[in-house]
């Protein structure tokens, strides 16, 4: 009977704050293209609210991430869901790394505590009941490339970087990228992004097929910018395509001044992103959630082959090479520098000396 229907919510709002570092959850209206509101349907925003730490999760913001996709998938008046950073700097960097060091490190069992809610978070992602659309606002790096890479389809600033960061800071990108980056590019470029820890243009990710589009949000004097770090010029120079690389010497240094001070503004973004989701109001839900799940579930199965293995790894390499990478980039603002002496590192093993203390004392980066 209309009215009537059964609670299947696991949570309140007990999960969702206001005040950072937390997660914000809202029901939007759903407006037509000339502004018409479809009465009674939303999209349910998930705003990741950290912006003083590049929207990087805690422990609790995870548990709201859960919480807020569980919400959407039981609100019948819900037509998708957009998943989002604060601010214009950075969609998400990943998890927290001053929780990280300062309170997971050395503590391998917690940490296992805290992947199974990190494999929870992505799992709640690739089983939503709507699809979910990554609103990539700013950085897009580490975990927070991770949980993006989870969502059916991302929508970014042209202002955002992409890459991984685990093997430079202590980790692995075993949280998700090395699951879904193959299925979005080439095996080479999968593995190069894993490894390498390079930052790449949101340009270069559209060609390489890894997000739908990159968008403007530099409006400057009423007339809209284009990313002056990046080509943006479809050309090939010297055989090697240029597109979507970064800019070098005084183009570069004159684009980064210029960005310091440069308006920006997320209405086309938003445009996009209300385009996006008008077009999943106008088809059968059912019909429509089935087509989405039946794609994710080609991600869906590498993911779930290792998520448990690595949920393992993770949490033991607590006791060894994260605390050094977490330890490191935690501490840069004291010591200028947000990593280890890889190369002393290596002699070390290599000579037999244990993972210790005094192993840490030697590699990690001294006080200025």
């Amino acid at each position: 009977m209309e009215g009537n229907l059964k609670n299947h919510y696991l949570w309140g709002a007990e999960h969702f704050s206001k005040e950072a570092p937390g997660i914000l959850y809202d029901l939007r209206p759903i407006k037509g293209p000339g502004g018409e509101e479809a009465k009674g349907l939303h999209a349910a925003w998930i705003t990741l609210n950290n912006p003083a730490q590049y929207n990087s999760y805690t422990t609790q913001m995870v548990k709201g991430v859960i919480a807020a996709l569980q919400s959407a998938s039981c609100d019948h008046s819900v037509v998708a869901v957009i998943i989002t950073g604060a601010g214009d700097k950075a969609f998400c960097t990943g998890g927290n790394t001053k929780e990280y060091a300062e309170y997971y490190s050395f503590r391998p069992a917690e940490y296992g505590e805290y992947m199974d809610l990190f494999n929870g978070m992505i799992d709640a992602i690739l089983g939503c009941k709507k699809p979910v659309i990554c609103r990539a606002n700013g950085m897009r790096v580490g975990g927070g490339q991770e949980v993006g890479g989870a969502c059916d389809i991302t929508l970014s600033s042209d202002l955002a970087i992409y890459g991984q960061a685990g093997p430079r800071h202590g980790s692995a990108p075993v949280g998700g990228a090395t699951d879904f980056l193959p299925w979005y590019m080439s095996i080479e470029d999968a593995m190069w992004s894993s490894i390498s820890c390079e930052q790449w243009s949101a340009y270069k990710m559209a060609f390489k097929g890894m997000i739908s589009k990159a968008i403007p949000v530099i409006k400057d004097g009423g007339k809209w910018v284009r990313n002056p770090l990046v080509v943006t010029d479809r050309f090939v120079d010297d055989g090697e395509i240029v597109y979507g690389e970064f800019v070098k010497g005084d183009s570069a240094k004159k684009a980064r001044e210029y960005l310091k001070t440069a308006p920006t503004d997320f209405e086309l973004l938003d445009k996009e992103i209300n385009s996006l989701v008008w077009t999943f109001t106008n088809l059968f839900p059912g019909c429509l959630i089935n087509t989405v799940e039946q794609v994710r579930l080609k991600k869906k199965f590498f993911w779930d082959q290792a998520k448990v293995i690595n949920r393992h790894w993770l949490a033991a390499n607590m006791s060894t090479e994260a605390p050094l990478g977490f330890g490191a980039f935690n501490s840069r603002k004291e010591t200028g520098k947000d990593v280890i002496d890889f190369i002393l590192y290596r002699q070390l093993v290599a000579q037999g000396h244990p993972v210790d203390a005094a192993l840490a004392e030697k590699v990690m980066p001294k006080k200025k």
